[in-house]
């Protein structure tokens, strides 16, 4: 951990800390990256005493991170008021086999958000954050629809949550045995997890000659 790191953690409540160090960070650049690569994120939140997590669609726009539901979702009622909540993005890259069961492993890119969930009331940022959502899935994709009517406009709930504290943990290479299970005859390597969007396929009603949209081609290189 460099010094920078160091004195960052110690200002850090103690949820937000990084408990072992040797595959984590707290470099804002490196959460943002993976964030930003992301398709989908872990949200966590409390309801009725309870802890809940719901995997969502997302985006983010500076330091905030926007998600989207029906607005009467307990996600979006249960943190209207500004409530604590925190969320995870994760990305696969390999399965890590070793010549021990114990030593395997993953692979992977992390990265942990700590902050406060509000409910987005202003007509302008609503719409900003679900073009936002929109385009972080298929780049574009906003411009091409038809208009938001006032019912769905209404239907919708966003939030954003600030974020307060973010971190993430990164591990690459190959498996760590134990030295005396090194030269023998059990296969140990990796196993890449490969992420792609496949070719696209037009809904039944769709006329018959209708160009596949900028958007989805942009979202198969960005996802690629």
């Amino acid at each position: 951990m460099s010094s920078l790191e160091k004195r960052q953690a110690n200002d850090l409540p103690r949820y937000a800390k990084i408990r072992q160090m040797n595959r984590g960070s707290y470099d804002r650049d490196l959460v943002n990256e993976i964030l930003d690569a992301g398709l989908l994120a872990h949200c966590a939140f409390i309801h009725e005493q309870r802890p809940m997590v719901i995997p969502m669609a997302y985006a983010r726009s500076g330091n905030k991170i926007y998600i989207h539901g029906a607005s009467k979702t307990r996600i979006i009622k249960e943190n209207a008021e500004g409530a604590p909540a925190s969320l995870t993005v994760t990305l696969v890259d390999g399965i890590v086999a070793a010549r021990s069961a114990f030593h395997h492993s993953m692979n992977y890119r992390c990265a942990i958000v700590h902050g406060t969930a509000r409910l987005v009331e202003d007509h302008a940022e609503q719409i900003d954050a679900l073009k936002a959502i929109t385009d972080h899935l298929m780049p574009g994709r906003w411009d091409e629809c038809r208009e938001m009517t006032a019912t769905e406009h209404k239907a919708t709930g966003v939030l954003a949550l600030e974020i307060e504290h973010a971190s993430s943990k990164v591990r690459t290479g190959g498996p760590v045995d134990d030295k005396e299970d090194l030269g023998t005859d059990l296969w140990a390597g990796v196993v890449p997890v490969v992420t792609a969007l496949g070719p696209p396929f037009a809904a039944a009603d769709v006329p018959e000659g209708t160009p596949v949209p900028a958007s989805v081609p942009a979202a198969q290189r960005k996802f690629a």
